[in-house]
């Protein structure tokens, strides 16, 4: 059986790729804080709260044309970490994502509050979202 952490880290998975972020943002703290890799100017950085998570979440889908997606290879997770290795891709102004992740979760009293990407080319994803 499962950790119920490893479960919600599923359902949220599942739920973004459904576009169902209601549901993913149930997962997380009111502060959680998220922080994306990079130097580009077009999603790396710092997001505190689900209010700006969101707004990530936005700027993802807006600057793709909807073509984001993970896709979930495995899933862990005990009481205060989660991590799951996905590939992330995605399509931009003639450009292909095609990236394999390490997503890295802490969790506090149940729900996710900071996360971290860690990608296994970090040159190719910056110059994924350079114009």
């Amino acid at each position: 059986m499962a950790h119920p952490n490893e479960e919600a880290l599923r359902q949220g998975y599942e739920a973004f790729g459904r576009g169902d972020i209601e549901t993913v943002m149930g997962l997380f703290t009111d502060d959680i804080r998220w922080h994306a890799p990079g130097r580009n100017d077009k999603v790396a950085g710092d997001y505190n709260g689900k209010q700006e998570v969101g707004g990530f979440f936005q700027k993802l889908m807006e600057h793709t044309g909807g073509t984001f997606k993970l896709e979930i290879h495995d899933l862990l997770a005990n009481d205060e970490h989660g991590v799951a290795l996905v590939k992330l891709t995605g399509e931009r102004k003639g450009k292909s994502l095609n990236s394999n992740d390490v997503h890295v979760w802490h969790v506090k009293d149940g729900k996710f509050s900071e996360f971290w990407s860690n990608l296994d080319d970090l040159y190719a994803f910056d110059e994924f979202w350079a114009d």
